[in-house]
């Protein structure tokens, strides 16, 4: 099963566009046999869980078993003909990253969208990570305010690549994709982070979640850029 992210970024002027994508992408996206599972996204500004949005950049998620990575062309997992000449005439930039998902927990509106998946692997290389949650509406001014505090000690931390800030719902429905040089490096953010482990306490003593997941994926490949780099290659 390989899982994409692609991250797109239209000109400035053109954000409209974007927001419109959220709608038009929903029924090529649902017919297309071929994906199994599909989020279309909004991006944060700061690279992690954010109030602002970034109004020009975007995300798409895809799960499928027939995807192939293809270096050569933008159209790199088989997506729907319309998708690629939409991001083509409003000459978008992209970032794509191939996944394999090896490890986690929690479901997706309630789907093992990744499939089933063991709590731990022996895998110690370049890896990525996906943490979303659904916010309960009693709860977000517990969750906001804690954000900038672990993203700040994540972006200092020992191993830390990039990250990305993703999310279906302003405010609610939050996730976080970030990179790693290793699973080491990133278990040590997050069980040895004096900031990181209260929250994650917190989390769990004060109900904040409806529901949560958890994904570590190893990375195959990428294509494009964003911002003008390939952020595996900062």
């Amino acid at each position: 099963m390989t899982t994409t992210l692609i991250i797109v970024r239209y000109p400035k002027y053109l954000s409209f566009f974007g927001i419109l994508s959220m709608a038009l992408f929903r029924l090529p996206l649902s017919l297309n046999k071929k994906i199994g599972f599909y989020k279309l996204m909004g991006c944060g500004k700061n690279g992690t869980f954010d109030k602002s949005p970034d109004w020009r950049q975007w995300a798409l998620l895809a799960v499928g078993k027939e995807m192939q990575v293809d270096r050569s062309t933008q159209k790199n997992i088989q997506l729907p003909s319309f998708i690629n000449a939409y991001w083509k005439f409003f000459h978008c930039e992209q970032w794509a990253i191939f996944l394999e998902p090896i490890e986690g927990h929690g479901t997706w509106d309630h789907q093992n969208c990744f499939g089933m998946l063991p709590k731990q692997s022996d895998y110690d290389g370049r890896i990525a990570i996906l943490t979303r949650a659904t916010i309960r509406f009693n709860r977000l001014k517990n969750f906001w305010k804690h954000v900038e505090g672990v993203a700040n000690q994540m972006s200092r931390s020992n191993g830390f690549i990039t990250s990305i800030g993703i999310g279906e719902i302003p405010l609610i429905k939050q996730a976080t994709f970030s990179i790693w040089k290793n699973k080491s490096d990133m278990k040590a953010f997050a069980y040895q982070i004096k900031a990181h482990q209260e929250v994650i306490q917190k989390t769990r003593k004060e109900n904040w979640y409806s529901e949560e997941m958890f994904v570590r994926f190893k990375i195959i490949d990428s294509t494009g850029t964003i911002r003008g780099i390939d952020p595996l290659k900062r």
